[in-house]
């Protein structure tokens, strides 16, 4: 009986246990991870560690930092030549990151402290999750970031302001923390965003930008390469000077010979002394060119334009010089060519890696940012003869270079303003071109510049203390304590009212070249936001109002005058101050059609003044009409004035 009890009981329980066990109980599920909830470009910023370095400081201690930066492509298009914004915010120094390079061609270490954006590098696309099968190799790509920042110790955490996706026709909101260390953002596409591209294309669409860069390759072996470089400019107000071009090589390549160019460092012990030297034993590098990661490369001399071993090359050897389109379309473009040697695991015909952080630069120029280097169609060479059907190159890169201006960067020329009506130059701002970080004497940069009598435009600043101080005395203006510093202006412009009468005006350009070097085929372009329309004619020089430019008159040298020479000695060298090379011509406007036009009230003044493709530095206040009226004291105390000028030069 008992043990018919004692098994009764065990089948309850067994029943009642079978019983629990089929049923579900309700558990809450953790929530997706974000990735999985965005159907477009998912983006991920994750700070994985920071320990303080050295020096010790109080302020501004300096910290390592590590991150990661994910991109996947959860839709349902390929992403292109994906660019990823990331907002440093404590001046970051960044050291390294795989994977990627920076957008606007700068090398590491760089400075990032206002953001960044990183492209893809050596794979620019991802694919999608569909035509990959959800290979995360092919969809994802992962940039460990190594760098320095300053002043955000554990436990606070040193994030970026923001993360977003650089490339046209996506939205990205606002970026979510995770935590201190993980942001995230979902970025996707605008409907109303429309493209040019057409789905499935091999290669990407040649951009438009203020100067191109091709790199082409001519001809290929399995160890080496000849390539062709060739720079264009498209900019009407852009040009360089001497230029240099610059980049680095990702694989250990190097330059063996060259045409049309040269390195401006011909060295190549780097390889002797590194991997090159072990993998191609039987090579005789005395013969080569450069083996420098990061070459810098330099036109050569017209004198060099039909040499059989360094020129025969079109569009090379004009000693640095791209001139606009405007001017001379056959001087907007620089090609050379060079023999390239390649490095494991590169050897083989089909095999190149273009390189990376290009960057050209040039004597007072614009400043060119410059994009990562772009596989574009190939390039078609037209036959030398005109007979044969043009041929494709092997392969082609496009970098697109635009013109921007760096923060804090200061301009190379300046502006001078004066007028009839008032007997004081207002010269050039105080250190408008950056004033020295030593100073031989001590000098204010933020005094204003002192006035100055019309002879003192001739003489350089060091030699005018005693002229502006006789002007400022006669003419009873302020003079500062210490005197205001220089402009420290290679160049520097003054723009004259000239006249001013019913029908027109006219004004004086004057052109001052303080360099050492002279200035060949120049231009200067001035911006008139009211009184362009009335342009009319210049005298000494060729003015024409320039295409596609709102408002701006373009002038240039005329044939055999085209030449703006160096600063030069004096006639007595011992006395004499030096003498800048100078261009002058007057340019007449009418004031037809112009309503209202007032040229003393200050339209008759450039809103914009540009030499050589560099913007350059206006006077801040414009000279006044107080002085318009002449009285007979004042005629006195001009010629007093004169004299005493003249005594102090002459002294």
């Amino acid at each position: 009986m008992a043990l018919t009890t004692f098994f009764s009981l065990c089948l309850l329980i067994i029943i009642a246990a079978i019983q629990v066990a089929g049923q579900t109980t309700p558990v809450a599920e953790a929530p997706a991870p974000a990735a999985d909830n965005c159907n477009g470009i998912f983006l991920q910023y994750v700070f994985t560690s920071g320990s303080k370095i050295k020096p010790t400081l109080k302020t501004r201690q300096p910290y390592k930092f590590q991150s990661i930066l994910s991109i996947t492509n959860n839709g349902l298009d390929e992403l292109k030549l994906w660019r990823v914004f990331v907002g440093f915010q404590h001046d970051e120094i960044l050291v390294s990151a795989s994977n990627a390079v920076l957008a606007d061609g700068e090398s590491f270490p760089a400075l990032v402290g206002n953001g960044t954006v990183f492209a893809g590098f050596p794979a620019a696309d991802l694919k999608t999750a569909v035509e990959t099968a959800g290979d995360t190799t092919q969809t994802t790509a992962q940039i460990k970031i190594v760098g320095t920042q300053f002043g955000v110790g554990s436990p606070n955490v040193p994030m970026p302001s923001n993360i977003s996706l650089e490339n046209d026709g996506f939205i990205c909101p606002k970026p979510s923390m995770q935590g201190k260390s993980v942001m995230q953002v979902c970025c996707n596409k605008d409907s109303n965003f429309k493209t040019n591209l057409t789905l499935g294309e091999k290669f990407s669409p040649r951009q438009d930008g203020d100067l191109t860069i091709m790199y082409d390759i001519l001809r290929t072996y399995d160890s080496n390469y000849w390539a062709q470089v060739t720079i264009a400019n498209h900019n009407p107000l852009g040009r360089l000077d001497n230029w240099k071009l610059s980049w680095d090589w990702m694989n250990d390549e190097f330059i063996w010979e060259m045409k049309g160019a040269y390195p401006s460092v011909v060295d190549t012990s780097e390889c002797v002394f590194g991997p090159q030297a072990k993998f191609y034993q039987n090579l005789d590098f005395s013969t080569g060119l450069n083996c420098q990661r990061r070459p810098t490369l330099i036109d050569l001399p017209l004198e060099k334009t039909n040499d059989t071993k360094l020129g025969m090359i079109p569009f090379c050897c004009r000693n640095g010089t791209i001139l606009p389109p405007a001017m001379d379309p056959s001087k907007s473009v620089s090609a050379f060519q060079m023999n390239v040697f390649k490095m494991p695991p590169d050897l083989n015909r089909s095999s190149f890696t273009p390189p990376q952080n290009w960057k050209i630069e040039g004597r007072l120029n614009p400043d060119y940012k410059c994009g990562p280097p772009v596989r574009v169609s190939p390039t078609q060479v037209p036959d030398p003869s005109g007979l044969l059907p043009a041929t494709s190159v092997f392969a082609s890169w496009q970098v697109v270079c635009n013109i921007t201006q760096p923060k804090g960067a200061s301009p190379r020329c300046c502006v001078s303003f004066s007028a009839f009506y008032n007997e004081s130059i207002i010269p050039c701002p105080t250190c408008a071109c950056g004033c020295p970080s030593n100073n031989a004497r001590t000098c204010s940069t933020k005094a204003p510049a002192l006035l100055l009598p019309s002879q003192a435009l001739l003489v350089p600043f060091d030699n005018r203390t005693k002229m502006s101080l006789a002007w400022a005395d006669i003419n009873h203006l302020p003079v500062s304590n210490p005197l205001p510093c220089g402009d420290n202006c290679g160049v520097s412009i003054n723009w004259h009212l000239f006249t001013d009468y019913r029908g027109g005006w006219s004004a004086r350009i004057t052109i001052f070249n303080w360099e050492d070097a002279a200035f060949a085929d120049w231009f200067t372009a001035v911006e008139l936001d009211k009184a362009a329309a009335g342009f009319d004619a210049v005298y000494s020089f060729n003015g024409t109002m320039l295409d596609g430019v709102n408002n701006t008159i373009f002038m240039q040298g005329l044939p055999g005058l085209n030449y703006i020479v160096a600063e030069a000695d004096g006639a007595n060298p011992e006395k004499d101050p030096r003498v800048p090379g100078k261009q002058q011509s007057v340019i007449s406007f009418t004031k037809k059609n112009i309503p209202n036009i007032n040229i003393p009230a200050g339209d008759g003044f450039p809103t914009k003044l540009y030499f050589n493709g560099e913007e350059c530095s206006l006077p801040k206040v414009l000279p006044t009409s107080s002085s318009s009226r002449i009285s007979s004291f004042t005629v006195t105390t001009s010629i007093l004035a004169a004299v005493v000028v003249f005594m102090l030069v002459r002294q």
